[in-house]
């Protein structure tokens, strides 16, 4: 959930880069007292994410602005839906349109495709994961958007667990380290509900990943075949994650191996903005 203050610090600070010393066109073009109704309109199919988003950027802008959504987050929109509307100022309307419309849009294109991958592994029993490849700055808005495509979140960051990678691992192994003891040391000094997830690109490195006691193995690069191997030598001992290498057009294959987990970076840093319209009409 998107709280109060993330919204009021990022929007306020696309608002503030948007317009820093105010909107010279609408200040100085259009008359103080005239006013609209603003309609925000999908020109696609999609996905809705970003109402609260989309009414901050208005709202922070001029709280006499009156916010209509008429959709809800993840719901299904087709050519031509008014998804909200918005009424008041005419100068205030147009400071905002454009923060406004890119947050929308952005967050609904990441929603859209999140609910494509999820409807590709339907019946699978795997979740489709989110990843730190997010806009820097713009994290909180995107994890958003993936669940209100039916997708779940990872460690929201690098504080929230043990995540060692193929970089860590071949520090350690440049430091002589064997890795089920430094994952047992490491798990040792953690505190018992911190979570421990080891990366591994071959099937020989899993044992001792197991040994240490990671509570997730995550497969990476696999190819089908080893993907299934390796579900098969994890078996309950820990979960099983899978990413590299998945689209839409590989991810069901993935899924039917039967890992519990498809992290897919593609969600946040290759999703298409939708296009979505803000239609003014004069009130």
């Amino acid at each position: 959930m998107l709280t109060a203050a993330t919204l009021t610090r990022i929007v306020g600070a696309a608002l503030e880069e948007d317009a820093p010393w105010g909107d010279l066109t609408s200040t100085t073009l259009l008359p103080s007292d005239a006013t609209a109704t603003a309609d925000l309109t999908a020109r696609e199919h999609g996905v809705f994410s970003g109402g609260d988003v989309f009414t901050a950027a208005f709202t922070l802008t001029d709280p006499t602005l009156t916010i209509d959504l008429h959709v809800g987050e993840g719901d299904e929109f087709a050519p031509g839906d008014v998804l909200a509307s918005v009424t008041g100022s005419a100068r205030s309307i147009l400071t905002a349109e454009r923060v406004a419309l890119n947050f929308t849009q952005r967050m609904s294109g990441i929603a859209t495709l999140t609910a494509q991958y999820v409807k590709a592994v339907e019946g699978t029993g795997a979740r489709i994961a989110d990843t730190r490849k997010t806009t820097p700055g713009l994290r909180a808005f995107e994890r958003h958007a993936v669940v209100s495509g039916g997708g779940s979140n990872h460690r929201f960051s690098l504080s929230d667990a043990v995540m060692a990678k193929d970089n860590h691992l071949a520090v350690l192994q440049r430091s002589g380290a064997d890795l089920a003891t430094a994952l047992r040391e490491a798990l040792a000094r953690l505190p018992h509900t911190a979570h421990v997830v080891v990366e591994v690109d071959r099937l020989d490195q899993i044992e001792a990943v197991l040994s240490g006691g990671a509570h997730t193995v995550l497969l990476d690069n696999f190819s089908v075949d080893d993907l299934r191997s390796g579900v098969a030598l994890i078996g309950d001992r820990a979960t099983v994650e899978a990413s590299g290498g998945v689209d839409l057009d590989t991810v069901r294959a993935i899924a039917e191996t039967g890992v519990d987990v498809i992290s897919v970076g593609a969600l946040t840093h290759s999703a298409r903005a939708l296009d979505l319209g803000l239609d003014v009409r004069i009130a």
